[in-house]
């Protein structure tokens, strides 16, 4: 029992600090600055500038209210407990630090790049733990589960871009929805560098007349598999072997000097891995972000 309950307290108390980051990124650049912020949040935005009186924490909870309930069916309780708890404990803190701190406006393009950082680094560990903040990342988190192609980033921005359009009109400033445009990008940004940036990896393609002594040598000396790739030479039609091989991205620098030692002559493709699952690299999980 302790076993399984020590990683939940871990995931909680991880939540409850990206919680905090949201709110400073929140409360410190996208507020005092009246930059468009997306999501429920957003909306909220809209709320508390014709309702003085409602703080855009409570705002937010009675508007995830809907979506949670829609959710509940898809995700399953633990996914939707977890995010109820990100939700309400993120919305809390953006009105308890609003109150405790009211942050001067500072410059706007300042506000935009570091909000964009702390907001995307504190939405990424949330969905790292397995839970959304609602609103929007909720909704991207629903669209995964039918377009897992694509990144959370990806799917947020899409949802966030009418929401910022909104708050630029209810504010009645356009430099408002370009700031919010200059934040949501770095936000997804930073998000999926987080939740994929951390797996990067490179996948190279050797040709060469020595495919065997490369292929040992990457074997033994970089501890990575190769698969030998039958081709054939267009203009020549001579039968070739076509190394593959995935690895980290820090080993790009002895592969490419071991393959030239070896062969001076060699045609070398290093391109970018997005996703490796396998030995060596991540686990697939079901689900996966």
């Amino acid at each position: 029992m302790k076993d399984k309950a020590k990683p939940l307290v871990f995931a909680y108390l991880w939540i409850t600090l990206a919680a905090v980051i949201y709110a400073l990124g929140f409360d410190w650049c996208y507020a005092p600055n009246d930059i468009g912020f997306g999501g429920i949040t957003g909306l909220a935005q809209i709320v508390n500038a014709a309702l003085p009186w409602a703080p855009i924490g409570m705002v937010v909870i009675v508007l995830n209210v809907p979506l949670f309930f829609f959710g509940w069916r898809l995700l399953g309780g633990h996914l939707l407990l977890s995010s109820l708890y990100a939700m309400f404990i993120s919305s809390v803190f953006v009105d308890l630090l609003a109150v405790a701190y009211p942050f001067p406006p500072m410059d706007p393009m300042l506000a935009a790049i570091f909000g964009g950082i702390l907001v995307g680094l504190s939405l990424a560990m949330i969905l790292l733990q397995g839970a959304t903040t609602g609103g929007t990342d909720l909704f991207a988190r629903l669209l995964k589960l039918k377009l897992s192609w694509l990144p959370m980033g990806k799917l947020l921005m899409g949802a966030d871009l009418c929401v910022i359009t909104a708050v630029a009109l209810a504010f009645r400033s356009l430099s408002s929805a370009l700031y919010g445009l200059v934040s949501l990008y770095i936000s997804t940004a930073v998000m999926d560098m987080v939740l994929y940036g951390l797996d990067r990896a490179k996948v190279a393609y050797i040709i060469s007349a020595k495919p065997r002594e490369i292929a040992q040598a990457i074997c033994t000396e970089m501890e990575r598999g190769v698969t030998l790739l039958h081709a054939e030479g267009y203009w020549s039609g001579d039968a070739k072997e076509v190394l593959l091989c995935a690895f980290k991205q820090k080993q790009i620098v002895p592969l490419r000097r071991m393959v030239k030692e070896i062969d001076p002559e060699a045609f070398l493709i290093v391109c970018d891995a997005h996703e490796v699952l396998g030995d060596g690299f991540r686990e697939y999980k079901k689900d996966d972000l």
